[in-house]
């Protein structure tokens, strides 16, 4: 009995002495202060972390670097996503975030994101419109009460008849307006992330011959309709300069320059082209003969009215392209026409992509481009043959220094 009681009390004394081992005094000496503040030191392995308090709260956090210099600017960043989460929440701590409370917020970002075009912005509103137009009870619904289910019965609906670019841009909207709801502390996961993406494939390009293409031009001319001759002389510029709609309509007198053969291609005076670049398109022969017929038609245009009188004719082209039994085109297919006629009259494809203005150096157009027309590639791979006694005579020139005769 005795000897139980010994050992009862004997075990009993240690662990009273190792409940009172002060541990947190040994642990301290593992953090090593800095003279940056909130910045600190775990000495054992050198890795920087944030120490802060925000809102009355205490938050560590691994700023994953033992350089200083990355850790300071780490520790920056983090200070502030920290804060402005903080102020979010108590913003929204007073009532439940709902999807129209995110969708505003979102919508405040887009419009301050100085490296977006305003084209951009208005697509992604278009995306938005389009996401409410398809789920009407979205805005009224409280972030945190939307399901996997919930997401994935409106993609099952929105999905079928929809191009893969519009719903895979709208399904980026809903998961964005989720990560908005969980930088704000209404929820922990996103459910818009188990929506598949569709994919992407690029439009197969059925353009018109020649033939074909002037039979259309003619029919858009004689619609009938008051500004059906203006609708085909934009046909013609689209296609003869390999514009984008928007630059087209941009595109004044003093932008064109007979002397050197050329059209300076701004786009629109408030954004600009599609790269934020000017660039110079040659005119061809059949530009040429356009430009000089539009001017004698208008000779009192000054140099700053624009050269085209309207600005789209998509109605006229489909009216043509039935009347005439040719698939339907728009006007971005006059400018992969332009393209397509210009590899094919043996421009090479870094020139090409350059008067498109295309900035990776012909990469988008070889693979736009790379599969021309059917005929065309029949045509080409008559001329590659292994016998070398049928291939046409090749004629020296003449070396440096001797007469020719």
């Amino acid at each position: 009995m005795k000897f139980d009681i010994w050992i009862l009390l004997l075990y009993t004394g240690c662990m009273s002495e190792k409940k009172a081992r002060p541990v947190t005094a040994e642990s301290d000496k593992d953090w090593q202060k800095t003279q940056y503040s909130n910045l600190i030191r775990y000495v054992p392995s050198g890795t920087y972390y944030a120490r802060l308090r925000v809102k009355g709260k205490l938050i560590r956090r691994s700023l994953k670097t033992d350089v200083l210099s990355v850790a300071k600017l780490r520790l920056s960043d983090f200070e502030k996503h920290e804060r402005q989460v903080a102020e979010s929440r108590d913003s929204v701590a007073a009532g439940k975030l709902t999807m129209a409370d995110a969708i505003k917020i979102h919508k405040q970002r887009l419009a301050g994101n100085v490296s977006l075009k305003p084209r951009t912005k208005d697509y992604c509103v278009q995306r938005i419109t389009a996401l409410l137009k398809s789920w009407p009870e979205l805005e009224r619904k409280e972030v945190r009460s939307i399901t996997k289910t919930d997401c994935l019965n409106w993609a099952a609906k929105f999905g079928p008849g929809r191009s893969a670019t519009a719903f895979n841009h709208t399904i980026s909207i809903l998961r964005n307006l989720f990560e908005i709801g969980i930088e704000m502390g209404s929820r922990y996961d996103n459910p818009a992330r188990f929506i598949k993406r569709l994919r992407e494939r690029p439009k197969r390009l059925t353009l018109p011959e020649p033939e074909k293409f002037t039979e259309f031009v003619s029919a858009v001319e004689n619609g009938g309709g008051g500004f059906s001759k203006y609708c085909a002389d934009l046909v013609r510029f689209l296609a003869f300069g390999g514009f984008r709609k928007s630059e087209a309509a941009n595109i004044t007198w003093a932008d064109c320059d007979f002397d050197k053969g050329e059209i300076i291609v701004r786009g629109d005076p408030v954004t600009g082209t599609k790269n934020w670049t000017i660039r110079r398109v040659p005119m061809i022969p059949d530009m040429r003969k356009l430009l000089e017929r539009l001017k004698a038609e208008n000779p009192d245009a000054l140099p700053s009215h624009p050269v085209m009188r309207v600005r789209e004719c998509q109605k006229a082209m489909d009216r043509a392209a039935k009347e005439i039994g040719m698939e339907r085109i728009t006007h971005h297919d006059l400018r992969h026409l332009f393209a397509t006629l210009c590899i094919e009259s043996g421009v090479d494809i870094p020139t090409v992509s350059r008067w498109l203005g295309h900035k990776d150096g012909g990469a988008l157009a070889m693979k736009v481009y790379g599969h021309l027309r059917d005929q065309h590639s029949v045509n080409m791979a008559q001329r590659v043959t292994f016998n070398r006694a049928s291939s046409e005579k090749i004629i020296p020139l003449p070396v440096e220094g001797t007469a020719s005769r």
